[in-house]
């Protein structure tokens, strides 16, 4: 988890080159599941807020009105049955030709089942 002290994920996370972007909607969500976070990373609060602070500054987030009408329908189909509230960052991927990182598995087996192939695979 990214979270995690010492996990390589994070290590990872910050030695990337890459650039990362999301919608706007996912720092929001980070706060509102902060509490979860707080529980599954078992660092102090302080701690978390100023991870996640670092976080927030190596990703661009990107105002989902920005994303075009035709990557949002695409993402939908992609994503509908699967899970629908994934639609807006499966439609950021679609529109900057990117590669998708997730940990979830349902939703990137869904996505492979409609085709979608293009992930982004951290080291582990």
């Amino acid at each position: 988890m990214l979270l995690t002290r010492n996990s390589r994920l994070r290590h990872d996370f910050f030695e990337q080159s890459e650039e990362f972007y999301s919608p706007n909607y996912v720092m929001v969500e980070m706060f509102e599941h902060k509490e979860e976070l707080l529980e599954h990373s078992q660092l102090p609060e302080a701690e978390i807020y100023e991870l996640l602070h670092t976080i927030l500054e190596k990703i661009r987030f990107i105002n989902e009105f920005a994303i075009s009408q035709k990557s949002k329908l695409k993402a939908y189909k992609l994503c509908k049955g699967v899970d629908e509230d994934d639609t807006p960052i499966v439609a950021l991927t679609l529109e900057l030709n990117a590669r998708l990182w997730t940990s979830d598995k349902r939703l990137k087996q869904g996505l492979r089942k409609q085709g979608f192939k293009k992930f982004f695979n951290p080291r582990k």
